[in-house]
């Protein structure tokens, strides 16, 4: 039996299974969960950095993680597209942060995942960042916010983002040469609930602890650890520098690989950090703020294991992209790296016993949409670019197969397998690294020719076709196409 076939049977009987689960009793609950700028460190997915997120670690118990979960970009605003719309990146031609998704046409009009929700019966509500978003500017806390399928959102439907601690344009530890100053950080004297976070779980808080009179698609957008790191003091002081782990790929790391790649590294940011001697304390804010938000993620399970929608729900947490903190002298995201596309994926289905499991295939965060409509007895839309995970959510000896592809503006691509990683840039230039004995991504291979035939193999995963990028456009305090409806479907 070959892998398709295989693949068939196990989706045939995930199907049948959730089938019946629907027809037992009403649709399930779904608490989806996004984490902004959340890296590997977390739930111990890289070998040599680890944060500290118990609550995470708890969940991850409940429940699948998959151990190889990549972004379909490595920016916040066309990875969080891709996820909403179902949609990759050289399907939509969204490739940069500054490209506004709701100036696609093609995009706006296809249903999402909080339309798919809401057109089946479905109480829609949320809160945070969920779309793309950012507390750079007064117009930036609003977004790329699409209002339509939304019952509710907090703090408003003109505003993602709550209102935060934010030292505009003044860099406490950090350098006002980048963005800024808002590549920053500080322990601050507050209380969780003061924080933007804070207000939007305690926000959620309320929503879970309550009945509601349809089922309810509750989704929220957790900010930290996106800069600056601004976070309570009682995070930082979870951490001393034996908990940091040391940087130290060679000096020579970016020699091998070419310049479309090398020129992607944020040196001038690493190179600062190092000259001012803050490189750790750098990594410790940002460490500091994973476990906020960790922190943030356990008050919302506690308040859904507290109220009574405990028994019917299903949790779905994932982060947009990874975070470099000076793997390949980078800092941020924004490039092809394990580092920068390897994040944290989390499958919970409350309605069946608690069964910890580790799922090593290589998916994608455009898989989230159909594995949600295949739980949630929905149908599939013809538009999504990613397959459901269900038949990895229980045991499955189905080894790791599968190969995944991250974008980072137009024909530049990274293929992921179990043990591969590829990149091509658009100017044809290559990196090729053998994750079962690099994982660190020191050595690229792609020039030996001994590794033609897995280059090959590997490039057959690249798209065929990428879509013209969609006009850059710049923030506006309303992005909606005049000539697209503002309402409906």
């Amino acid at each position: 039996m070959n892998f398709l076939t295989r693949t068939f049977v196990l989706v045939s009987i995930s199907v049948v299974v959730i089938s019946n689960w629907i027809d037992a009793g009403e649709k399930p609950n779904v608490l989806f969960i996004a984490v902004d700028d959340l890296n590997d460190y977390a739930l111990g997915l890289n070998s040599s950095y680890r944060s500290k997120t118990p609550c995470l670690d708890a969940l991850a118990e409940r429940g699948t993680l998959f151990t190889h979960a990549y972004c379909a970009a490595p920016a916040c605003g066309p990875s969080r597209t891709s996820v909403i719309t179902g949609v990759a990146p050289y399907n939509s031609g969204v490739y940069l942060n500054s490209q506004d998704w709701r100036q696609n046409e093609k995009l706006w009009k296809v249903t999402t995942i909080p339309h798919h929700f809401h057109d089946h019966g479905y109480k829609v509500i949320g809160g945070g960042k969920l779309y793309h978003a950012a507390n750079l500017s007064q117009v930036q806390l609003a977004g790329h916010f699409d209002s339509r399928p939304w019952h509710e959102y907090y703090p408003s439907k003109s505003r993602q983002l709550a209102h935060d601690f934010i030292t505009p344009g003044q860099a406490v530890n950090g350098s006002n040469l980048f963005y800024k100053g808002r590549f920053d950080w500080n322990p601050i004297e507050t209380a969780d609930n003061e924080t933007g976070d804070g207000k939007v779980v305690s926000w959620a808080e309320e929503q879970l602890s309550r009945e509601h009179d349809q089922p309810l698609f509750l989704a929220v957008g957790i900010y930290r650890p996106h800069i600056p790191w601004y976070t309570p003091e009682k995070y930082f002081s979870l951490y001393d520098s034996s908990d940091l782990g040391v940087v130290d790929d060679p000096e020579s790391d970016l020699d091998d690989i070419p310049d479309a790649g090398s020129g992607l590294a944020r040196q001038a940011w690493h190179q600062w950090l190092i000259e001012q001697d803050k490189l750790d304390d750098a990594t410790l804010a940002y460490m500091a703020s994973s476990s906020f938000a960790d922190a943030m993620v356990g008050r919302l399970i506690r308040a859904l294991d507290d109220g009574p929608l405990a028994e019917n729900t299903v949790i779905i947490l994932w982060s947009d992209h990874g975070y470099h903190l000076g793997q390949k002298k980078h800092w941020e995201k924004f490039a092809l790296w394990e580092q920068t596309t390897h994040v944290p994926l989390i499958f919970v289905d409350s309605r069946q016993q608690a069964q910890e499991i580790r799922c090593e295939q290589p998916v994608s965060l455009l898989d989230i949409y159909p594995t949600l409509n295949d739980l949630c007895g929905l149908g599939q839309p013809e538009h999504l670019d990613g397959q459901s995970l269900a038949p990895f959510l229980g045991d499955s000896d189905e080894p790791p197969q599968r190969a995944v592809v991250t974008t980072h503006g137009r024909n530049n691509h990274a293929v992921r397998s179990s043990h591969w990683r590829y990149i091509r840039y658009a100017d044809g230039s290559e990196e090729l690294y053998d994750h079962r004995n690099d994982a660190r991504e020191i050595e690229n291979l792609a020039g030996a020719r001994e590794y033609q035939l897995v280059i090959e193999r590997l490039a057959e995963h690249l798209p065929r076709h990428n879509e013209e990028p969609r006009p850059r456009t710049r923030w506006r305090s309303s992005g909606l196409p005049p000539d697209l409806p503002t309402s409906g479907k």
